[in-house]
């Protein structure tokens, strides 16, 4: 199953992330693809607030993973300065996604051999200044769960997070 969705601002972006996180088990993967400014960093923040994270949410990427305590902890990577896939092994990044909590990666489609079989591909389009497009593309049956049901959560929301 693919869906699509849209927001209009970033608060929605957030808001949306937010309605990711009531479904997020243990060992899930999303990938988030996107140009810069795209909304990725906003969406994991959101994400972030429905995990009980405190703490601001940044774009990692002169860390290239953060580790936010939550409800269920939030590794929040950041692929976009890696030049090789080898490049994972220093970060334990395949130890971390097999952990127990949340893997959000943007620029996830860098290293598209490095995600597991079953993850969440959530490609973000700029449509306008504000307005962005959402695709999902899930690639296992968990994924594909999980996918169904952030779709079905924000269509009781009238589509508009």
């Amino acid at each position: 199953m693919t869906g699509s969705f849209e927001t209009a601002s970033a608060e929605s972006t957030r808001r949306a992330g937010k309605s990711l996180a009531r479904f997020l088990r243990p060992g899930d993967v999303v990938a988030l693809a996107g140009d810069l400014g795209a909304g990725k960093t906003q969406l994991v923040g959101g994400v972030a607030t429905g995990l009980g994270v405190d703490e601001p949410v940044t774009s990692p990427t002169f860390n290239l993973l953060l580790v936010h305590p939550g409800a269920l902890p939030l590794y929040h990577f950041d692929l976009y300065r890696l030049e090789r896939e080898a490049e994972l092994e220093d970060l334990a990044f395949y130890e971390t996604l097999e952990g127990d909590g949340v893997s959000v990666i943007e620029w996830g489609d860098r290293f598209p051999r490095a995600l597991p079989a079953d993850h969440l591909l959530v490609t973000i389009r700029r449509r306008g200044p504000e307005d962005r497009v959402f695709e999902l593309l899930p690639s296992g049956s968990r994924s594909a769960e999980l996918a169904r049901e952030w779709m079905g959560a924000l269509a009781a929301q009238g589509n508009a997070p």
